[in-house]
């Protein structure tokens, strides 16, 4: 675990907050010796007092962690900048609202970073309007070895993700919720993007297309 917090990161932001080590120290309730053992690198906070760390230090937990400060950063989160974690070794998708430290099966997870789906490349998927759902399908296999392990549909407010498995179609609907991007992640490869088609209003007096 030495490595989750940097010295550099807690002393920087204790004096952005204009914070002596005696005042981060009593905001958290340990001692000014302890902040001094974290500043100086012989010693790391017990990772049960990070989320008061990072009120304390007026920053998120996962800015804490990473050392990565987004000065006047929409704290509420748009869902747009959400990040997605696979581990390599069970499949477990973890979503977080901004970059954080995760790990699973013993690896540390690193962000998903989507490249754009190309039309005709072997990644390319098809996003329809079906009814009232996005209808994503895309030609890739889907055997034990290599397959598309989820898709999902993301917009400024909601994150949905849908888990495929090997054996079944590389397809799936999402119930439409405005406009937004569709991500594909097949398991051998790397996460795709697409944005989803234009919504056209119906007339007044007609009913949608499908």
């Amino acid at each position: 675990m030495s490595t989750y917090l940097t010295a550099d990161t807690i002393r920087a932001l204790r004096e952005g907050r204009g914070l002596t080590q005696r005042g981060l120290a009593e905001r958290i309730g340990v001692t000014d010796k302890a902040v001094s053992k974290w500043e100086s690198g012989r010693g790391l906070p017990d990772i049960s007092l990070i989320e008061d760390l990072a009120r304390a230090l007026g920053v998120s937990v996962a800015e804490l962690l990473t050392g990565d400060v987004r000065t006047n950063a929409n704290r509420a989160g748009n869902m747009l900048r959400s990040k997605l974690y696979v581990c390599p070794i069970c499949g477990n998708v973890v979503h977080a609202l901004g970059e954080g430290s995760f790990s699973c099966c013993g690896v540390q997870l690193p962000p998903l970073e989507a490249e754009e789906a190309s039309e005709d490349g072997e990644h390319a998927f098809r996003v329809e309007r079906v009814e009232n759902d996005w209808l994503v399908t895309l030609d890739h296999p889907m055997t034990k070895e290599h397959f598309v392990s989820f898709m999902a549909y993301v917009t400024s407010d909601t994150v949905t993700v849908t888990r495929l498995y090997p054996e079944q179609d590389a397809q799936t609907r999402f119930p439409m919720r405005g406009s937004g991007t569709i991500l594909v992640h097949c398991n051998r490869h790397r996460l795709f993007r697409a944005r989803t088609p234009r919504i056209r209003r119906a007339a007044p007096g007609t009913l949608p297309r499908g």
